[in-house]
């Protein structure tokens, strides 16, 4: 039996429990929309009516050892299980941060009371647990059958900014387009005082689980909500490129394309959301740096020039160290793959390339989906470049020239070691095999030495 099924058994028992307390169990939220929409989902929640919270307590530690998420909240889980179990709540907000809301448990506060406080219709629905039967107040199941993210109510949907990022998402992730009258209400709402943890969790979703993660921050532009966050992408509309290499338009629509292809590869790269914010970012240095020259439109420089800016966005979402480090070095380097591709570079300089590069499968997937994200579209580089990184593979599992080769061979540590350890992964990278690159290093450790005492 799958965790999945196990998970699925023990919330009809709990539901059996509930209901012989007199109460109703209900699957809800997007646990309900994926099921109907065949999506698999690992997270299950459940919501339980009509029992008081303490009777609750006792059904589930009859189940094993329950965890309370939030006391005041009604939510509580069990050990070793990916369920959510709450109770309905009345929210009143009283102030601006995602902890500003007055919260109170109503057990008895009825499936619509309790499905008003939803964000969209399609995550409103409700299904018992124990018939099936689907409970929807506000027409989920007819926008989820045509598509559309429409807002439950204006009130509760305005009283958290977040969910004009949720919407976004939800969009990217499932196609969806979102109704007229949410997208007005979205334009009216601000963003600025969300934590940036909300703001990274749904970023994160739309990167890594949309296949066209460019719908996230197209629909913030169309509802005038990109500079809150984004003012980074923001800067990239209206700024041009040559016609010639990219028909496509302004960096901005470059951006979404290659962020669009980029998603096709994630699953082939070590870091998936570090790739993806690489490649949001590759081009931020255009909005700086661009200029026309004799007529004639360059961004020279632009992936360094670029480096503060993708650094300054990744730093407003996040404090952790993995994916500044890709950023930073992919931004820096993403133009050179291609480059050496058109011009036949030598196998010494793609070596060092990979080796300079914080993850060269990542480099590669993301020059080709630089090379993608235009028009004309062009994949010239593709053969060339995955035949170079098997080949820097192999280099790197050739035996090589380590510092205790060194001092077998009667080099004695120095303040010079590390140049002469450079000097023999110089060698390494150019293919020469041990025997002779420990000649040769031993060789240039003498000229050091030679210099040294001039």
């Amino acid at each position: 039996m799958s965790d999945y099924e196990k998970e699925e058994r023990l919330c009809g028992r709990i539901a059996q429990r509930v209901a012989e307390k007199g109460g109703t169990a209900y699957y809800v939220g997007g646990w309900v929309r994926d099921r109907l929409m065949g999506i698999p989902n690992k997270d299950v929640d459940m919501e339980v009516h009509g029992i008081a919270p303490a009777v609750l307590r006792e059904i589930l530690e009859g189940f094993g050892e329950r965890i309370t998420v939030g006391e005041s909240f009604g939510v509580y889980t069990l050990k070793g299980y990916s369920i959510d179990i709450a109770m309905p709540r009345r929210e009143t907000v009283r102030g601006l941060g995602h902890r500003d809301f007055d919260i109170c448990v109503d057990p008895f506060a009825g499936t619509r009371a309790a499905a008003m406080r939803r964000d969209f219709t399609v995550n409103a629905l409700m299904q018992n647990v124990l018939t099936g039967e689907i409970v929807d107040a506000f027409g989920g199941r007819d926008d989820l059958r045509q598509g559309i993210l429409r807002h439950v109510s204006d009130a509760s949907f305005a009283e958290d900014a977040l969910r004009v990022l949720r919407g976004a998402q939800f969009a990217a992730r499932f196609g969806f387009s979102v109704a007229p009258e949410t997208a007005a209400l979205c334009r009216k709402m601000s963003l600025r005082h969300l934590a940036r943890e909300r703001v990274m969790d749904e970023v994160k979703k739309a990167l890594c689980k949309a296949d066209k993660p460019s719908v996230f921050f197209t629909f913030l532009r169309d509802v005038d909500k990109l500079g809150d966050w984004f003012p980074e992408l923001q800067a990239l509309i209206g700024v041009e490129q040559p016609p010639e290499h990219h028909a496509e338009g302004d960096v901005w629509t470059h951006t979404m394309m290659v962020l669009d292809a980029a998603a096709s590869f994630r699953d082939r790269v070590r870091e998936p959301l570090a790739f993806m914010l690489s490649a949001l970012c590759h081009d931020f240095g255009k909005a700086v740096c661009t200029e026309k020259i004799g007529g004639v439109i360059h961004a020279l420089g632009h992936e360094t020039s670029g480096l503060p800016l993708a650094e300054a966005f990744v730093r407003r979402l996040t404090d952790a160290h993995l994916p500044m480090q890709y950023v930073r070095n992919l931004t820096e380097y993403h133009m050179k793959p291609n480059k050496m591709a058109a011009d036949g570079a030598s196998i010494k300089a793609t070596n060092r390339l990979f080796d300079a590069s914080v993850d060269p499968e990542a480099l590669v997937y993301l020059a080709l989906a630089d090379g993608l994200g235009k028009l004309p579209q062009t994949t010239a580089s593709e053969a060339f470049l995955h035949e170079r990184l098997e080949l820097f593979k192999e280099y790197m599992k050739r035996p090589y020239v380590m510092g205790r080769d060194l001092i077998e061979a009667g080099l004695a540590p120095s303040p010079m070691f590390s140049a002469v350890l450079a000097y023999a992964h110089k060698l390494r990278l150019a293919g020469v095999d041990k025997q002779n690159a420990l000649k040769q290093t031993l060789a240039y450790a003498k000229q050091l030495e030679k210099r040294g005492g001039a």
